[in-house]
């Protein structure tokens, strides 16, 4: 699908980039958010990203009970919680809470509250296209 393929290699994926945020935290938002929207190819590549960034299975594992898991950083909790808020629009959530939006900018600049946004917004944006079209996960891209 060429509508697809230009919009994974555009300009939105250079700004998520340029955001100055860890490549490692970025794939857990997205493995995150997939996970939420049961997008089996978006999860898949989000641990092989996440690996690739150098993040160890013990992590991308737990992601889905972040909560309860030890293995995460004050800052990588408020990432994940913004994530979880943005996602859970869906299911009729109360969305991102201004406690949830303090605590994200306590631990980001601007910028990178920004390209986390964006990576939170294009991973529902590729999950709900990946769950219509029932794309597999494993499949590679390019």
């Amino acid at each position: 699908m060429d509508a697809i393929r230009a919009v994974r290699h555009d300009h939105l994926q250079k700004a998520i980039a340029a955001g100055g945020v860890d490549p490692k935290l970025l794939a857990l938002v997205h493995l995150r958010a997939s996970q939420i929207n049961s997008c089996s190819a978006c999860v898949h590549a989000s641990v092989a990203g996440g690996r690739k960034a150098g993040d160890t299975d013990e992590r991308l594992h737990n992601v889905a009970a972040w909560r309860e898991a030890p293995f995460y950083t004050d800052a990588e909790r408020a990432a994940l919680a913004l994530a979880e808020a943005a996602t859970r629009l869906q299911d009729g959530a109360e969305g991102v809470t201004d406690a949830i939006w303090e605590e994200a900018n306590a631990h980001f600049t601007e910028e990178q509250i920004g390209a986390i946004n964006l990576e939170i917004a294009l991973t529902n944006f590729f999950n709900r296209i990946n769950r219509t079209i029932k794309e597999p996960a494993g499949r590679t891209w390019g």
